[in-house]
């Protein structure tokens, strides 16, 4: 299961795939932290970047699920035991490839994003919000696959209206229903983020799991 995962992992990069998902990531960033915010906004910023990054992500792991055609993909089911450790390969290669993008993200936000160093309790929470998105984005891409979704229209449609969904339901007093994106952005500007971290953090682990499970179930079914 390993080495199917490094073995998709290089195919995305070999069919340059990777690079879409790059220069996206790029471009947003630099638009996101084009100049410094000022001391006492380090939350805000770095928060808002894990966030944006959630459909860039969805977009990598989608990308990646996509580059192996789908008889080679029945193939590898056969050659590593079957479709459950099949499709685990392909979250563990998708979920890699949407960690370093979230890696660079936070790294950039803390090299050219900020003033001040942000304290080690913050800069905790946020590594952790990035591990989220990069889960947030995993799970929208898997379900929005070739996978599951044959047609390459319906499959950005649902990635786009995913991602909507999520910022619009977050947005209200049903945040819970969701990966609470904007109640993680209201938590950050208002200084609450530490406090509400818990609450939010597991909401949004429990959400990402359970999207992660749906594609499973999905594709065990397929």
């Amino acid at each position: 299961m390993i080495a199917l995962a490094a073995y998709r992992l290089a195919a995305y990069v070999r069919s340059h795939r990777v690079f879409q998902a790059l220069l996206l990531t790029l471009a947003l960033l630099a638009i996101v932290h084009g100049s410094r915010a000022p001391k006492g906004a380090e939350a805000t910023v770095l928060v808002d970047g894990a966030v944006l990054l959630v459909p860039v992500l969805a977009w990598a792991a989608r990308s990646l699920l996509d580059t192996e055609p789908d008889r080679q993909r029945e193939m590898s089911a056969i050659q590593v035991g079957g479709r459950g450790k099949e499709v685990a390969a392909g979250l563990l290669a998708a979920f890699t490839a949407c960690a370093v993008f979230a890696a660079l993200g936070l790294g950039w936000a803390l090299l050219a994003g900020v003033s001040g160093s942000p304290t080690s309790g913050l800069l905790l929470v946020a590594l952790v919000l990035y591990v989220l998105a990069a889960l947030a984005g995993t799970a929208l891409g898997a379900l929005t696959s070739r996978a599951i979704l044959p047609s390459p229209a319906f499959s950005i449609m649902g990635l786009l209206l995913g991602f909507l969904a999520m910022l619009l339901l977050s947005s209200t007093s049903l945040y819970w229903l969701t990966v609470p994106l904007i109640s993680w952005m209201k938590a950050a500007n208002t200084g609450e983020l530490l406090g509400r971290f818990p609450e939010l953090a597991a909401i949004s682990l429990a959400w990402c799991l359970l999207g992660l499970a749906t594609y499973g179930w999905l594709r065990r079914r397929s």
